[in-house]
């Protein structure tokens, strides 16, 4: 029978995976409704216990024996029916400092001390520019520290700190601290990621080359706070080398010249801004807060980023809910037109519950319009977000809609950056619109972007270990998601480069099916402790997949 499934295979393909993936489980989703997003740090499905199989580890497409793998044949059209290369595309204390966007007492909603009413449930960004921090302010002049001393603003959770030119790096230091809501202490200084711009669409895409990406720093995530001071210096030149990017003297190339014209060291990119970003309210059960007056409806734009889903959950469902490993297998036999009789098993994982965008409250008005896809995907690189580990996982939501907002609006990118997130207590999110079954196209690995997906852990992952949960979500949500693909988690695959700092453009590269952003890109990224999970993170999908 093994023998036959594999022959048949390719039979089956021509027509099978140039259909829509429809699940049979779908249906008895819809019938017996789905459950509400779990409370504070309670981990989705943590009671149930995924079905294993046995039998030869075989790599799919290895010969006979080797179990169905989903668009593994070569040229194979996506199993999820998208055509290859688609693209569808203030209030401040009395007597503070006034800021640009922070009235006092503007629009100030009673019990919220400063928080403007208008767009609050949705969440507000506001940006600020920054200002030379020692002697006068001299239009132009980016070679001296720049920031904001200690200001009242309206109430914000996450910041971070961007520029005019996408391609200009920032060579130097970023630093913050911030007053909680309400309080009096201010908090130590912390340090941003200033190295932020290989989490980015790849060259030449269309999204890239918009005109509205902006260079920008990691964001952190601080929680709610009323005040703010940053400063942003400009690294000093090491002796003897020149001046980053510029050359000794030539000035307003990036260096900083002394009267005898001698680069003393690299300039600060143009148009530097802090952007202060409000999450908004938590949105009730049932959906986002623009739908709760109509309440059985859904707006255009969040009914189309539910519809991408619709085999999967309910139109509007907060939760896609987890199946067993029987479940994934006949529904993926099914959507290859095989039957589930057959004792051959396909290579895939239970699918895990993931908590949808209208789950954990995205505002569909911000992304584009339409959605943007890849042909497949054969690879998954893994991230942790650098926004720090300061957040409960019940704020995992918050934390999510502040960096999909910093993304949208500060960056200048489609939507958020992410295919998927998870958080410290094992929750998955879904990331990117487009459905969490298709191939959808992330800016998340600058180079690598086509033909895989991007994971974020939500944390800074640098110096602290991963926590277990997380790193079994990795697990998880690769066994299933890799394996509608027939990829193998302990397998290497082939990926050619967009371009970037470890790999010329059109180089083709021969990678881990599951990598760090490290891998493809000279970056600390994801962080030296929960890249040493990788190994584990591997193994467990493997085994979850039944190899």
């Amino acid at each position: 029978m093994r023998g036959f499934l594999a022959s048949s295979i390719g039979v089956t393909c021509a027509a099978a995976l140039a259909l829509p993936l429809t699940l049979p489980s779908a249906d008895a989703a819809a019938a017996t409704g789905v459950p509400g997003v779990p409370g504070a740090d309670e981990r989705l499905g943590a009671n149930v216990e995924p079905a294993t199989t046995t039998g030869p580890a075989t790599d799919a497409g290895s010969g006979v024996g080797a179990r169905p793998a989903v668009g593994g044949k070569p040229g194979a059209k996506s199993l999820t029916g998208v055509k290859p290369g688609a693209q569808s595309l203030t209030g401040a204390k009395p007597g503070a400092k006034p800021l640009t966007g922070a009235k006092p007492g503007a629009g100030a909603k009673p019990g919220a001390r400063g928080r403007p009413a208008a767009d609050s449930l949705s969440g507000t960004t506001r940006s600020l520019p920054l200002v030379p921090l020692d002697g006068p302010d001299r239009a132009g002049d980016t070679g001296r520290p720049q920031g904001l001393t200690r200001h009242d603003v309206a109430p914000f959770s996450l910041l971070g700190v961007v520029w005019d030119d996408p391609e200009a790096e920032l060579h130097g230091s970023v630093q913050v601290r911030t007053r909680a809501t309400g309080g009096t202490a201010w908090s130590a200084w912390q340090n941003l990621e200033a190295h932020n711009h290989e989490h980015a669409a790849d060259p030449g895409t269309a999204e890239r080359e918009s005109g509205r990406v902006r260079g920008s720093t990691a964001p952190l995530w601080v929680g709610d706070s009323d005040g703010v001071e940053v400063r942003v210096r400009p690294a000093p030149r090491e002796p003897g080398q020149p001046g980053q990017p510029g050359q000794p003297g030539q000035p307003g190339q990036g260096g900083q010249h002394g009267q005898d014209g001698r680069d003393t060291g690299p300039r600060l990119p143009t148009g530097l801004r802090l952007e202060l970003v409000d999450p908004g309210e938590e949105p009730p059960p049932g959906g986002t807060p623009a739908d709760v007056p109509r309440a059985n409806s859904l707006t255009t734009a969040s009914a189309a980023a539910s519809a991408v889903n619709a085999d999967l959950a309910p139109l509007g469902a907060p939760l896609i809910p987890e199946l067993t490993k029987a479940q994934t297998e006949a529904d993926l036999l099914t959507a290859l037109g095989l039957p589930n009789t057959t004792a051959a098993r396909p290579y895939i994982g239970p699918r895990p519950a993931i908590v949808t965008r209208r789950g954990w409250g995205a505002d569909e008005r911000l992304r584009e319009r339409d959605f943007a896809y890849t042909k497949t995907v054969k690879a998954a690189f893994l991230h942790h977000t650098v926004t720090g580990n300061k957040y409960r996982c019940s704020q995992a939501p918050s934390v999510l809609r502040s960096i999909y907002r910093y993304h949208v609006k500060s960056s200048g990118w489609r939507d958020i950056g992410y295919n998927f997130a998870i958080d410290k207590c094992g929750n998955i999110y879904e990331g990117r619109a487009g459905g969490v079954a298709k191939p959808v196209l992330g800016a998340h690995t600058l180079g690598f972007n086509t033909n895989s997906m991007g994971i974020a852990v939500i944390g800074t992952y640098t110096s602290a270990p991963p926590p277990k949960a997380a790193v079994n979500a990795v697990a998880r949500l690769t066994a299933w998601k890799l394996g509608l693909f027939g990829a193998n988690p302990r397998g290497k695959t082939y990926l050619k480069s967009g371009g970037g700092n470890l790999y010329r453009k059109g180089t083709k590269v021969r990678l881990h099916v599951i990598s760090g952003h490290r891998d493809g890109f000279a970056t600390e990224c994801p962080g030296r402790r929960l890249y040493g999970k990788l190994g584990t993170a591997r193994a467990t999908s493997a085994r979850l997949q039944g190899r």
